[in-house]
């Protein structure tokens, strides 16, 4: 009787260790915290990729560095808000596939994330080629090259502000100040605009002739007579 008694406490211990040690093992498994997600990060060479490509859209104008700066993120903005991917200013996989730059191997196993998307709608219109098309457009119209004399022309301006008494010194093709001196005593009784420059107004009031390419400066910037 007493054994028998002895085996079924012994049993009953075997049996409620086995159900703790599970228990335990079952603990421990749902207190393991899941394993992070890998972060994605472009390469250098997909940054210069991204880079030469806004670029070409007009909205970047440094260099394809292949590094993160101040305008380079305010570009992919630009880009991110025309294609309806959230603004974040950085390249993660969606954006990259916007841009239809390739993806690394490792770059592939990370899927892309819901939050990389602004929302549910379509594409916005493409702002990027509206603004590339309208700077070329608005762009300002270039200044016209500035006139410039020959050294045989201000010879020539030498030797007839000599004639006339209002240069004395020598016939060096330079305008220095005796000869700017002489040319505003010149365009002074001219009556022509006092600059004490050899331009086109002056030039034709001395008989002096223009070659073709002060006569297309002149066209775009004339001095006006006083």
């Amino acid at each position: 009787m007493i054994r028998k008694f002895l085996f079924v406490v012994l049993v009953s211990l075997v049996f409620s260790m086995a159900v703790f040690a599970q228990g335990a093992s079952t603990t421990a498994a749902e207190g393991e915290k899941p394993k992070k997600s890998a972060v994605f990060r472009p390469t250098k060479d997909q940054i210069k990729q991204v880079q030469t490509i806004l670029k070409a859209k007009g909205i970047y104008s440094g260099d394809a560095s292949g590094t993160y700066n101040d305008e380079t993120r305010a570009a992919i903005k630009s880009f991110q808000e025309s294609k309806g991917l959230k603004e974040t200013g950085t390249l993660n996989r969606a954006t990259l596939e916007k841009f239809g730059v390739e993806l690394t191997e490792s770059q592939k196993l990370i899927p892309v994330s819901e939050s990389s998307y602004a929302s549910a709608e379509t594409e916005k219109p493409a702002r990027i080629e509206k603004t590339a098309s309208t700077s070329s457009t608005a762009d300002k119209p270039k200044k016209a090259a500035p006139f410039r004399a020959t050294k045989d022309q201000v010879i020539e301006a030498q030797k007839l502000l000599k004639s006339k008494s209002m240069y004395a010194g020598e016939e060096t093709g330079k305008l220095d100040d005796a000869t700017r001196e002489g040319l505003k005593k010149f365009q002074e009784k001219s009556e022509i605009k006092v600059t004490g420059t050899l331009n086109a107004v002056t030039l034709e009031k001395m008989g002096i002739a223009l070659t073709d390419g002060q006569k297309a400066a002149a066209t775009a910037s004339t001095s006006t007579p006083k």
